[in-house]
């Protein structure tokens, strides 16, 4: 296959930033997906409705002319988040999830969740009225050794939860072991997981191939061959539960390439794409689509678009880094062989 068209996709997981930072990645993300589940961890976190209402009307403000993407928002879940606020986000229609961090698993995750029992009210507010959690699965235990971080959360954490809260609608964000596959897939109706394009094409030794790769350190981070197969298999196996989600968190170069550099990759400007040559490479481009584009619209209860987007099979090379807020950033791949290129939208 040298083309394919698909029904507009939508990443039911990303990282926008905001202000000069907002105003350089969003037309990626725009130009690929219709829709986007927006992350909250800014500086202050996106903790209420209000905050979210002004933080979206920033990221419209932002978007190119003409564009159709709309932004689906998100509330940062707090020790303290009230069940009167899940009220309020409920009704705004604009927020469609609260993000689980744990304290300290991640960028700005520092005001995250120090003890889920402290949330409890919250999460039964949101199984009453359908807002799904959206969780960052590690466990931040100092003990637990990076790699196992995932499977440790599962056991202490996620599977306890989805016990006593037996309604509540739940993704399983970037999952990234074979572990996370078996749990999601044998998981009650209502759980659902989003896989990242890095995870599906890399693992971890090439965080170290030739020296310290810091702009392929993410987190979660790269796991083990068999864990990136299980996730191969997961995605591309025809499964509703797993939907597309890129988990694309943009940091300046510098933020990146120093002592202690910040965790997450750059993967909007060729997201689609990328997606595509991990298909393809399983055989399977035939199930893009539904992976792309039906899946998580259905999870989450908003129509499929109608509209549709093509790819054709073209080698680019990305630039090795793009403007970013009056710096630079580097892009997943930036500077090598993309296989797979975005063909111009036709006018409307």
């Amino acid at each position: 296959m040298n083309r394919v068209t698909i029904h507009r996709p939508d990443d039911w997981h990303v990282h926008l930033r905001d202000g000069a930072a907002l105003a350089s990645v969003v037309k990626f993300t725009a130009a690929r997906f219709g829709r986007a589940i927006v992350m909250p961890n800014l500086k202050p976190a996106v903790a209420t409705t209000a905050l979210a209402a002004a933080y979206r009307e920033r990221i419209l403000g932002a978007l190119p002319a003409g564009s159709r993407f709309t932004p689906l928002m998100t509330l940062y879940l707090t020790d303290t988040t009230a069940a009167a606020e899940i009220e309020r986000a409920s009704r705004s229609g604009f927020v469609h999830g609260v993000k689980l961090y744990p304290a300290g698993a991640t960028t700005h995750s520092d005001s995250g969740v120090t003890d889920i029992a402290k949330t409890y009210a919250a999460l039964a507010r949101m199984e009453e009225l359908g807002l799904p959690l959206l969780v960052h699965g590690e466990s931040t235990r100092p003990e637990v050794d990076v790699f196992d971080r995932e499977t440790v959360f599962i056991d202490t954490v996620l599977a306890p939860l989805l016990v006593r809260f037996a309604t509540l609608k739940v993704v399983f964000e970037h999952i990234t072991t074979a572990r996370a596959v078996e749990f999601v897939s044998s998981a009650r109706a209502g759980v659902a997981a989003t896989i990242t394009p890095q995870h599906l094409i890399e693992n971890r030794n090439a965080i170290f191939a030739g020296g310290i790769r810091p702009h392929l350190y993410c987190l979660p981070i790269l796991k083990r061959e068999q864990d990136r197969q299980a996730l191969v298999a997961a995605a591309t196996g025809g499964s509703p539960r797993y939907f597309l989600g890129t988990d694309s968190a943009p940091h300046e170069r510098s933020t990146k390439e120093n002592a202690c550099g910040c965790a997450g990759m750059f993967t909007a400007h060729a997201a689609l794409e990328l997606y595509a040559e991990a298909f393809e490479r399983a055989g399977r481009l035939d199930r893009l689509e539904a992976f792309a584009s039906h899946f998580g619209a259905d999870f989450y209860g908003l129509p499929r678009h109608s509209d549709t987007i093509t790819l054709i099979k073209e080698p680019w090379v990305p630039p090795e880094s793009y403007a970013f807020a009056g710096s630079t950033l580097v892009p997943y791949r930036g500077g090598e062989t993309v296989g797979w290129r975005l063909a111009p939208e036709e006018p409307a």
